[in-house]
Order: C-alpha cells, then structure tokens, then sequence
C-alpha cells in the first residue's frame, strides 16, 4: 500500500514539483519507505511507498519502456504473476518483479479494459505523456482511496483529501448535503464527499480525463440474479476452494504477513486458510477491552490455541479511545458516529510495532455471506408485517437486540412503526435499512437552523433511489439488503474509517480473501436460504468452515463489533488532560462558530454525558457525530496544515 498524489495542467504552467513534494508529504504515513515524482509541462505524479512486493526494485511513479506512460500506484494486484506471464509470452519486457509494471504493460495492451483482469486492490492514476490523458481506476469493491477536484483549470487527485488540500486554489467548505447524508446513512453518496467541491472516484469505476474533460465509468457491478446450481454441498465446496484460492493470492507478499483474529467466525477461518500456506507459525493480533460487554478476548484465545498461532493483542481502555480520537478523525476525514475506528487505529499500530506490514482480514464476509443483525432483523420485520396482529412474531426482536432497552420496553404499535412491519411497509426498496436510517436521521435535531434548512431542501433517499441498479426491484429483499450494506456501508465506512485509513495511519496493509471478486461474484449469485437460513447467518460458511476452526467459534452467537462510547469521552472519573478538547470542541462558543450544530442542544446533551444520563443509541451516535464534525472543522477548515 502506499499513497498516491498528482495533478494534471489545464493551461500550460509547466512542471510544478513543489506542489507534488507539498501533496504527497501528508501522505507519508501511508508510505513511509521512500518517495518519488514525476513531472512534465502538463502533469505531474507523486508516491509514497510501502514496499511490500519487489522491496528494492518497485519505486515509483515507474514508466514504460519508451517513457511514454506513467504510473503512481496504490495496492496490490495478487494475480500479477500469471499476468506477467502472459505479458511476457506477448514479448512485454519487464524491468522489475513488480505488481506495479504489470499494470503498465497490460494497459500497453487493453487500455481502460484491463482493469478487468485484475484481482486485487488498488487506486491508481497513468499519465499518457503522449496523448496528454490521465486514466484513474478504482478496485470493485472500493478497498482503497482515490478522491480528485478542480482548481481553477488544475485537475488534483489523490489517496486523501489532505493531499488535495495542499493546492491552495482549493476551498475547504463543509458540503451539508454530505453530512446530511452522513446523519443518514452514516456515509456520503459517491462521487459526493463531506468536502464541497472535492469527490471520490466510486468503486469499480474508471475516469479518463482528456482535454479537460473527465469521463467517469463503471466497470464491475455486483449482481445479484441467481446461479443455477443451488445444491448445498456443491455450493459449499464451490465456496471453500474460492477462499482458499483468494487467500493464498493475499499471501503473496516479499514481507511477512500477519492476520488479524477476532474471535469470531471470519478472521478465524481466514487466520485457518492463512496458516495451511505459512511454513512457521503464523503472527496474529487481536483487540480486547477493559469492558466486558465488548470484549472478545475468550474466543481469541480459544483461536490462538486451536490454531497455534503466535498471538499479540492490545488492551483497549475507555480513555484509550477519547485520546486517540483526534487523531482518528484526521485520518477517516469524515466525520463518524461511532467510536469503533479507535480501537482498530490502536490495532494497527500494535502490528507495526511488532514490525509487520501485512495482515490477512475477515472483513466482507458478512456483507457477501449474508452475517449482520440488519438481514436477521428484515426477515424478523417481513415475518411480522405478514402478521402484524402476531404477539409472538415480535419477540423474536427482542431476542436480536436484548440490549436496546428504550426500544423493548415500547409498546407494539410504536416498534411496529420503529421496525417498519406493517403490510404497506414491506415492499419498499429500502425496506431492510429504514429503522437504522430513520433512527440516524434523528441526529439532525442537532443541527442548526440554516443547516436544518439546507437538509430539508434536499432528499437524501431521492438521490440514492436514483442510483439503484435497473435489476435491483427485481432481486429478493435479502439481495437488496446486500446491495445496500456492500455498495455503501463497506466502502464507505467499514473499508475506510474502520478499514484502510485506521491501518494505513501506521502504515499496515490489510488484505481480504472474501472481498476477491470471484468471492463476491458467486456469493451474490448464491440462493438467500443458502446465507441465512432461518435465522442463522453465514450458514454456507459455516459448513466451509468444517474442522477448520475450534466448535466454541463456530457455534457462537455473533457478537457485532462494538466499542465504548459516551464513557469514552466523559468517564465518570474525570478525565486526563489529554481529552481536554472535548469541553473546547463541544463548548457554545466552537459550536456557534463551526455554525453546524445548535449550542442549546449540544450542550444539553454534554450535560446529560457529564452526569452519566446518556439514552441509549441515539444519545451515544449524537455524540460521537458531532464531536467528529467538531473535530473535523477544526483540523481540515479552521487550522489546516500540510505539515501535520
């Protein structure tokens, strides 16, 4: 992994090296291992580089053989050796062992079109000298980062917004149709981010910019029309010789490659596949907490000793997360309503320590293979809404969610109409995601008046019907649910603040055999019953995992991944001076000069935290939401610097 910078010329100003040396230095804790430019009279290209696939040989950016195409390059492409190959049987002649040069060499050969030959991760950019075009891509599933803007006739592009903000032609404004979106769906709607001004290249997109004009095109889309073989053993035996092949792709790697283990079914049976490949024990590291109610570290352990793996685990505190937070925030660049993206920013700093760069993750298993509370939840809510009189079928919410106490304790009508399960309900295209929608929508009483204002003049569900694929009214509504959580949820929260900018702020590399597009390809065209059946999630993976894995793992209870919250920031001891600016960040006056939120109710809000009252979920995200806005402003519009 690395960090990627750039900028094309639209009015002929020539080379431009300090704006590439001023873009890719706050990029440096993504590639801390060297850097590089390139710049002719029309474009420029900058990189920081991790080195993880040919160590002395892979700098970048790296040209073709007759310097006519450039590249700057972030990720990794796991099938680059039988790429090369083929490459090579073309007469292509390699100059390095590098993943890097066999992007070069096939877009020599397919152009835009070779993005579909590979298996992999990235965000890259290549400058064609000679016609005077970028071409930027994307990964399908959006694992890595690629945002651009205009400054003036000046086209930027970069891994982070940072970047893009060391051009100074570029405003740094809030973009409220963005956080209404963020208070919504907890993620900005690509290209849109949180920035005015400033967009993000969608997944599995490609652009073209030529004479200054940029062409953005999708290239992969997940679908989800069913295969027509749904017999349950082959299936599974499909799906095992899938993952096996991905992991063992993502073990390539001239570095050692670790794996992350959480406990539960996914990091487990990939951590399995990883160590069948590893000729010495395998490195794991986990996370555990000082509160219980979040902590994994019993099937952790009972992971470490089934699979003998040599284990590290960094104990999270509460104030753990509210003195890092800051920092978080600095590297998501948007803002979050959950602390969840700490712990793991804590995580990857404990694998750098330990001097890995690499580490194997279950991550889009259960976006793929059907594993969250939300599909459980819709198929509880269609089961009542068919019987909406039911006393019984509404129980079996009460047993998903035991710890939403200001929810249970309603009666049925009002969780009738919380839970959307009513007969005239069960049709809608957002059906599966409306509680969780509607209840993050209700953040926006915090807003301002003016910011109240732009909110209600814009229809965040209106933009995102309008983006939904032709067939998608045609898939079963647990394939609609699928496509909501992995076109939008995991790209642009899970893979990003929880995923890519957490790790890669210590320079770790995560890797994902579930999200190999063969993985995601089939899983989409797999029967729903063959993911969930009744109610229980992952069930083909589940038969995969077989022996692999220790019994007390597979047969658990999903434990979705939590972390403190409230507690964070306001512990009833007092907090250290290191969470200072928590009372700076919420106080009336930053409040009214960020002009987001409305002082009144922040700060009856900090004063219900301060006296230990906080209301469950919605009080909890409220927080959470508006100290990362806070937080946000303050770093990237009221005192940004590239040097930070």
């Amino acid at each position: 992994m690395c960090g990627i910078a750039g900028y094309v010329n639209g009015d002929g100003a020539g080379k431009d090296v300090s704006l590439l040396r001023k873009m890719i230095l706050p990029l440096r804790h993504r590639g801390p291992d060297g850097e590089g430019n390139y710049a002719d009279d029309h474009a420029g290209l900058a990189h920081a580089r991790l080195s993880i696939i040919d160590v002395a040989g892979g700098r970048q950016p790296m040209c073709n053989e007759d310097r006519t195409l450039w590249i700057t390059f972030n990720g990794e492409i796991f099938n680059y050796i039988e790429l090369r190959e083929e490459l090579v049987k073309r007469g292509h002649r390699f100059a390095t062992c590098s993943d890097t040069e066999t992007i070069l060499h096939l877009y020599e050969d397919e152009g835009e079109e070779c993005v579909r030959r590979l298996n992999g991760q990235w965000a890259f950019a290549i400058w064609d000298a000679k016609k005077r075009e970028l071409f930027l891509s994307r990964d399908r599933l959006g694992i890595r980062p690629l945002h651009y803007a205009a400054a003036g006739r000046t086209f930027l592009f970069a891994s982070e917004i940072k970047s893009i903000f060391a051009h100074r032609a570029v405003s740094r404004q809030i973009d409220l149709r963005a956080l209404d979106e963020v208070f919504t769906f907890w993620v900005t709607l690509p290209p849109r981010t949180i920035f005015e001004g400033v967009k993000e290249l969608p997944p599995g997109h490609s652009a073209l910019l030529r004479e200054g004009t940029l062409t953005v095109k999708p290239y992969w889309e997940l679908d989800y029309e069913p295969a027509a073989d749904s017999d349950v053993c082959n299936c599974a035996e499909a799906l095992f010789d899938l993952l096996v092949d991905a992991t063992r792709l993502r073990l390539r790697a001239d570095v050692p490659v670790g794996a992350y283990l959480s406990g539960g079914l996914d990091s487990t049976f990939t951590t399995a596949l990883a160590a069948r490949f590893t000729g010495t024990p395998l490195k794991t590291f986990s996370l555990s907490f000082e509160e219980a109610e979040y902590d994994e570290s019993h099937y952790q352990k009972e992971a470490v000793r089934h699979l003998r793996t040599e284990h590290q685990e960094v104990r999270i505190s509460n104030e753990d997360i509210g003195r890092v937070f800051p920092d978080v925030i600095w590297h998501t660049e948007k803002p979050v309503l959950r602390t969840a993206p700490a712990p793991l920013y804590l995580l990857s700093r404990l694998v750098r320590e330990n001097g890995y760069k690499v580490v194997i993750t279950g991550e889009g298993a259960d976006e793929m293979l059907g594993g969250y509370d939300i599909f459980k939840e819709a198929k509880i809510r269609r089961f009542w809404g068919a019987q909406p009189g039911s006393k019984m079928r509404p129980l079996l919410l009460r047993r998903l969610y035991p710890y939403i106490e200001n929810i249970q304790s309603q009666p049925d009508a009002y969780r009738k109409a919380f839970f959307h399960a009513r007969p005239e309900d069960l049709d809608g295209p957002f059906f599966s995601h409306l509680p969780r929608w509607e209840l993050t929508a209700k953040l926006k009483a915090f807003f301002s008046d003016d910011v109240k204002a732009e909110a209600q003049s814009y229809s965040a569900y209106g933009s995102l019907k309008d983006e939904l694929p032709p067939a998608y009214s045609r898939w079963p509504w647990f394939c609609r649910a699928q496509y909501l959580e992995s076109r939008y949820l995991l790209p642009g929260y899970i893979l990003s603040s929880q995923g890519d900018r957490v790790a890669m702020a210590h320079s770790v590399e995560g890797r994902f055999p579930f999200l190999d597009y063969r993985v995601a390809e089939f899983a989409a065209a797999l029967p729903p019953h063959l993911k969930m059946k009744v109610l229980n999630e992952k069930y083909l993976l589940k038969r995969c995992a077989g022996g692999l894995i220790p019994a007390a793992v597979k047969s658990r209870t999903k434990q979705p991944y939590r972390a403190p919250e409230a507690k964070s920031f306001f512990p009833p001891g007092g907090r250290s001076k290191s969470m200072e600016y928590v009372d700076e960040m919420l106080s009336s006056g930053r409040i009214r000069e960020h002009g987001i939120f409305n002082p009144v109710a922040v700060g009856k809000l900090a004063g219900k935290m301060r006296n230990g009252q906080a209301i469950g979920v919605r009080d909890n995200m409220a927080l959470v939401g508006i100290l990362s806005t806070q937080l946000l402003i303050d770093r990237f519009i009221s005192r940004f610097s590239v040097e930070t």
